[in-house]
């Protein structure tokens, strides 16, 4: 028989209690991805090599876009118990600084597409805005590529053909699209493995005129492409020749080609196995988007499709060309300004949660989120916070259902230095806003929001909605 407890009293006095349990816990070990154990090296400190962006969910085939300040990287999603491709939906994460990500959870399925009976095989896509709607261009694995379209880039997206955009009945190559807009106006269409294809969208971008264009192959060219235009001159980036795929590039005088080799951007490597690449330019940098299985392979060496997003710094010759990169973890991803702590946060907004998992908030849009699964020893990061003079206040929207737990706020390091801490005791699982003193943070810092639980209960502590700092 399981010895009785009395539940502690809330406040100073819980935060005491926990907080001195805590120090004397590990949380169990465990043998899949989301749920890592207290005592790992990730936990005392955020990785230095370059890992993915994305620690939550298992995250593919970036599609980024840039809207005023703000990226929005779309990406697939492979399920937690994928062993093959098993992929649902679309989700959407933002950034203002390419180190810090909000979670806003899945922006469309393939149930957006009421014609088509299957629930499998949301393959890579890619969204783009014109006019003041956003576009979403899909793979119906089998069915050619369709298009939805929202007036937000948080959706809701709706299809407004139910048919496919284009369909090519007699084979299966019909995936990976990427658009463009020319600065005349003109939209293009590319997609396709292992044959590349295009087409000239019309203005509706719902359409198209003229006949489907097929390219010769482009050396190395296996899947994934990625068009853009830098400087009057039109590049390809691809998943080059499976497996192991790295990322190739071809350029080009014209938006139609003809293309041309130009090399890598990532060599193949066997440090990972598939690829799909996103290209952007952002407040005066330029950064290459890819994929790999590093988040997977912090658990096991056996392969499955779990994959994660990773993002690197790109960079350009003089005659356009891109300058080779190493692999994902050896290269650099440098932040575009620092974070603001005092505004509301949403929870889901960190640079690394490893062990950390999130889900809608109930009774709300499906796009707000919450961080829940959190166990003792697990945190949130965010990179380059700005403290400016000084932060007086921490408070945070938080829900228990048992016992609860502590935040403890940290500068730098999860066993960094501290300057509050938070108590948060059952609220019977309702979400309340708590407040703690925060003293000795001041100019920029790497924030961790340190999760400690007690003797008692070292796993699902609390859940979290939203956090603020208050100025002094």
């Amino acid at each position: 028989m399981k010895k009785k407890i009395s539940l502690p009293l809330f406040g100073c006095a819980l935060a005491a209690l926990l907080a001195a349990s805590a120090s004397a816990q590990t949380a169990p070990s465990s043998g899949v991805a989301s749920r890592p154990s207290a005592s790992s090296s990730a936990r005392k400190q955020a990785p230095r090599v370059n890992l993915p962006l994305i620690q939550t969910k298992y995250t593919a085939d970036p599609a980024p876009y840039v809207h005023g300040d703000t990226v929005y990287l779309y990406t697939t999603h492979d399920a937690d118990d994928s062993e093959g491709f098993k992929m649902f939906d679309w989700l959407l994460y933002t950034s203002t600084d390419m180190v810090n990500w909000q979670d806003h959870g899945a922006v469309a399925s393939l149930a957006s597409f009421k014609w088509y009976g299957r629930d499998n095989g949301a393959w890579a896509e890619q969204v783009i805005e014109r006019n003041g709607k956003w576009y979403m261009y899909c793979p119906i694995h089998g069915n050619g590529i369709s298009v939805l379209v929202a007036d937000s880039p948080y959706g809701p997206f709706v299809d407004p053909l139910g048919k496919p955009l284009v369909w090519q009945r007699e084979h299966w190559n019909d995936i990976d699209p990427t658009v463009w807009v020319d600065d005349d106006g003109q939209a293009y269409m590319y997609w396709g493995n292992p044959t590349l294809y295009a087409v000239k969208l019309n203005e509706d971008m719902i359409s198209y005129s003229g006949d489907i264009i097929t390219f010769e192959h482009i050396q190395d060219y296996q899947e994934g492409p990625w068009f853009w235009k830098r400087e009057g001159r039109y590049y390809m980036a691809f998943a080059s020749t499976c497996c192991p795929e790295g990322i190739g590039y071809a350029m080009s005088d014209g938006p139609l080609g003809p293309w041309k080799y130009q090399g890598h951007i990532m060599d193949h490597t066997h440090r990972t196995r598939g690829n799909h690449p996103g290209i952007i330019h952002y407040k005066g940098r330029d950064y290459v988007f890819g994929l790999n299985y590093d988040i997977f392979r912090l658990e096991t060496d056996r392969h499955a499709e779990r994959r994660s997003v990773s993002a690197a710094d790109l960079r350009y010759n003089a005659d356009g060309t891109i300058q080779e990169l190493p692999y994902f973890q050896d290269c650099t991803l440098t932040p575009v300004g620092t974070f603001n702590p005092f505004q509301r946060v949403e929870a889901e907004t960190m640079a690394w949660g490893y062990g950390l998992k999130t889900q809608p908030m109930r009774g709300r849009h499906l796009t707000n989120q919450i961080v829940n699964d959190i166990d003792d020893g697990e945190f949130i990061q965010l990179r380059d916070v700005d403290f400016g003079k000084g932060a007086r206040e921490f408070s945070v929207s938080a829900s228990a259902n048992v016992l609860g737990g502590v935040i403890e706020i940290r500068l730098d390091a999860a066993d960094g230095k501290l300057v509050g801490s938070l108590a948060v005791p059952n609220t019977k699982n309702a979400y309340e806003v708590l407040s703690c003193d925060v003293k000795g943070a001041k100019g920029v810092h790497d924030l961790f929001l340190v999760f400690r639980g007690n003797g008692y209960q070292q796993r699902n502590l609390f859940k979290l909605d939203w956090w603020s700092m208050s100025r002094k």
